[in-house]
């Protein structure tokens, strides 16, 4: 995931709330817990209370006595935890041997003969204790008024309080971790209908389908007919182009027909320097033309997915003999090294005119040689000649429109072009360089190949046999 993404947002924003609310709900835990082990021990010091209280007699001097003292073992050992204290009006102080020497120092108050009062204190050691007493009437007819008291250390329950934090802490970390990846998986699965349109959208690039697929989710569909109408529309449109520049380019079949008859005539009456400028002129219009339809008939295919297989040898075989017969091609030995199973991804029609003009510009330029070899993996054609060669500052001219290095030979510098706009229809690539020939090494490859240096050992590695 990028910064940027959605899916990065989603996640961290519900990565992000289910900390928050593991956090808050942690907090709230940890309360809760801390009250109920208050009650707990709130509980525990009423019951020890009621039997002191149960345990008190008065002896016949009229002393207090603690007859039976609560059960707790830890009463009886110093400085446990767990206290006692029993004290009257008249000064007496009865204490538990688990307070040792100290007593406890109870706040003035007046419970009533029913009220438990409770109370936080300093202990023994300063330690805090929380403090459950109560008050009675022993004796009826002296009125001796006693005050008895419980007192338990509070740092149990404070260790409790946090061993239980403790432990919820680890089970909460766990729990957001979970849960951080269920929410990623969520988002996933949420955001799987968007790579379902871009899958789509390719495959419309591709030309293996016309519109996106309907079957998604209900808060996709709007935008999957919204993509799907702006299709349509740019495929009327295209059709409307296309059929708009294929009139214009048969319009002008007819004036060039009476410019190539006007220069005919011209060389009858020998005006020959005037007949070769007329045709010069037709023919780099009659190469424009040529042009546009091919640029039209390659629109509609991209758009409605015509393209098709073509064998790749038989292909070359029929233009290397029809290019022999030329004056260009009759002095040239073509070595073609290709073998019998390469399928091209392209229609014949548009792949004969890209190898028919890269054969057709090597035969012109090389002394003796044109080698052809394809390559299956990675996918490659390449044309090499043993001429002069292009100097590498000069490439990116000759891949110009029109861009030309000999103006004196015949031609208009179209043959390249067009080659780059049916190679880009179909997702491939152009490249120029040297070869070992000695001439131009030309190269035609799918645009996912990104370096024509893997071609090259592909192609040292599995030379095909020569034909």
């Amino acid at each position: 995931m990028r910064w940027g993404s959605l899916r990065l947002r989603l996640v961290a924003a519900g990565t992000v709330a289910i900390l928050l609310a593991l956090g808050v709900a942690g907090a709230g835990l940890v309360v809760l817990f801390q009250r109920h082990v208050a009650r707990t021990l709130a509980a525990d010091l009423d019951v020890h209370l009621r039997q002191l209280l149960s345990g008190l007699e008065v002896s016949r001097e009229g002393q207090i006595i603690v007859a039976r003292p609560p059960a707790d073992p830890r009463f009886s050992e110093p400085l446990s935890g767990l206290y006692w204290q029993v004290s009257d009006d008249r000064g007496q102080l009865l204490r538990s041997r688990s307070l040792w020497d100290t007593t406890l120092d109870l706040p003035l108050d007046e419970p009533g003969p029913s009220e438990v009062h409770q109370h936080e204190i300093a202990g023994p050691g300063e330690a805090r204790v929380l403090v459950a007493e109560r008050s009675i009437v022993m004796n009826p007819d002296s009125r001796i008024r006693v005050r008895a008291a419980i007192a338990s250390d509070l740092a149990r329950a404070t260790d409790a309080v946090r061993a239980f934090a403790k432990d919820l802490s680890i089970a909460l970390a766990v729990l957001a971790l979970v849960l951080a990846l269920a929410t990623s998986v969520q988002v996933g699965l949420g955001l799987r209908p968007l790579a379902s349109l871009q899958r789509g959208i390719a495959e419309i690039r591709a030309g293996k389908r016309r519109h996106l697929p309907v079957a998604v989710p209900t808060e996709v569909a709007p935008l999957v007919e919204e993509v799907n109408a702006l299709l349509d529309a740019q495929e009327r449109e295209i059709v409307r182009s296309r059929s708009r520049a294929a009139d214009l380019a048969h319009g002008f079949k007819t004036p060039l027909a009476a410019l190539a008859a006007d220069a005919a005539r011209l060389k009858e009456l020998g005006e020959m320097k005037l007949a070769e400028n007329v045709e010069a002129v037709a023919d780099a219009m009659s190469r424009q033309v040529d042009r546009e339809l091919a640029l039209a008939r390659l629109r509609g295919k991209a758009r409605t997915g015509g393209s098709s297989t073509t064998e790749l040898k038989p292909l070359l075989a029929s233009l290397v003999t029809t290019l022999a017969r030329t004056p260009a091609g009759a002095r040239i030995a073509f070595d073609i090294r290709v073998h019998d199973d390469v399928m091209i991804a392209i229609d014949r029609t548009d792949l004969a005119e890209v190898l028919g003009n890269l054969l057709e510009n090597a035969a012109r330029h090389a002394e003796s040689a044109v080698r052809i070899t394809a390559t299956a993996n990675p996918l490659a054609v390449i044309v090499e000649d043993d001429g002069k060669g292009i100097p590498e500052q000069q490439i990116a001219r000759v891949l110009e429109r029109g861009g030309r290095l000999d103006q004196q030979a015949p031609g208009s510098g179209l043959g390249l072009a067009i080659v780059q706009d049916v190679l880009e229809a179909y997702g491939w690539q152009l490249r120029i360089g040297r070869s070992e020939l000695g001439g131009a090494r030309v190269q035609i490859a799918p645009a996912a190949m990104r370096s024509s240096r893997h071609a090259g050992q592909a192609e040292a590695a599995q030379q095909p046999p020569s034909s």
